[in-house]
């Protein structure tokens, strides 16, 4: 018998959709991904997917570290399904409905890694152009993965910021408070040298995780969610997130195009902040499109509207002669 946890019976993603715009609502069984796990060094990652053999591109969807996949769905992934591209949100270790290996105590690396063997699971499934994005601490990870996936495996990467957490005023301006900016770092990295590396540290401390939305009543529903903006994530993970150096620095960077999905209310990441990353990207083509009344997590139009039809013009873009 499977007793793997499902969206299916979770309450919060259905709650946080009364703050969407109804167009966004999956109020019918016919509008809801297949639930699937795949199974990864003994994790069950879990998967929302929208398939369609049809599709002549793909897009991953990852979420930050106050979301998750499902939540990703709602804002983005149904869209690109309807306008006929097969699309898949990923739960990465900690989040979501993904299992992690009793015993196990993954790091921000295993993050990277997981993305990167699952896209080569996609390409050896079939050919088809693939693009992948991140929403918040999700859209550095699309620049970590490819950067480190071997050449061509991505056609773009896009991105809700691109936050460099060596950075020092990233770091700062993205964490939960001045002390924590100045001393987690540290603290972190030497604890995740000891037993302690396993302990599980809330992220409403360790981040300015009540930023995520600008809505009240959608915060109330996020922080209660344990499985995004409610979870505590490993002192290891946190330990390798603020210090990850990538396979190939943003000057050297020549996997793919990059595009900036920037919502013009962020109240945790806005635009200054990923400019550390894309100033120094210059061997491939970056855009970057403000998606206006807009919040981290947006729930708002028209930046909603705005996000989703520039995805979709990006991956048409991208794919367009593979």
């Amino acid at each position: 018998m499977n007793t793997s946890p499902l969206y299916a019976d979770q309450e919060e993603w259905k709650e946080l959709q009364q703050f969407l715009p109804e167009r966004l609502r999956l109020t019918a069984p016919a509008h809801l991904p297949a639930e699937e796990f795949w199974d990864w060094n003994c994790h069950r990652i879990h998967l929302d997917r929208y398939l369609n053999p049809d599709a002549p591109a793909k897009a991953i969807l990852h979420h930050g570290v106050g979301t998750n996949g499902r939540q990703m769905t709602l804002i983005l992934g149904k869209v690109l399904a309807d306008r006929g591209w097969e699309v898949t949100s990923l739960d990465n270790l900690g989040y979501g409905m993904t299992q992690v290996a009793q015993g196990t105590t993954p790091g921000y690396s295993d993050w990277v890694q997981m993305v990167t063997d699952y896209l080569a699971q996609e390409k050896a499934r079939d050919d088809r152009p693939i693009v992948l994005y991140g929403l918040s601490a999700g859209g550095m990870l699309t620049y970590h993965v490819a950067a480190h996936a071997p050449k061509g495996t991505l056609a773009g990467i896009v991105g809700m910021t691109f936050l460099d957490q060596r950075v020092p005023k990233v770091a700062h301006d993205t964490a939960h408070d001045p002390l924590t900016a100045a001393l987690g770092p540290a603290l972190m990295g030497v604890l995740s040298k000891t037993p302690l590396r396993s302990l599980r540290y809330p992220m409403t401390v360790a981040s300015k995780m009540s930023a995520l939305a600008n809505n009240d009543g959608a915060m109330k529903v996020f922080l209660r969610d344990r499985s995004s903006a409610g979870n505590a994530m490993w002192v290891k993970f946190l330990a390798e997130y603020m210090s990850y150096v990538p396979d190939v620095e943003p000057a050297d960077f020549d996997a793919c195009p990059v595009l900036l999905t920037q919502p013009a209310e962020d109240r945790w990441s806005p635009y200054e902040l990923s400019v550390p990353v894309l100033s120094k990207i210059t061997k491939v083509p970056v855009q970057t499109v403000m998606l206006d009344g807009a919040g981290h997590y947006p729930l708002e139009e028209p930046g909603l509207a705005q996000m989703q039809d520039a995805i979709d013009a990006f991956i048409r873009e991208v794919t367009a002669d593979r």
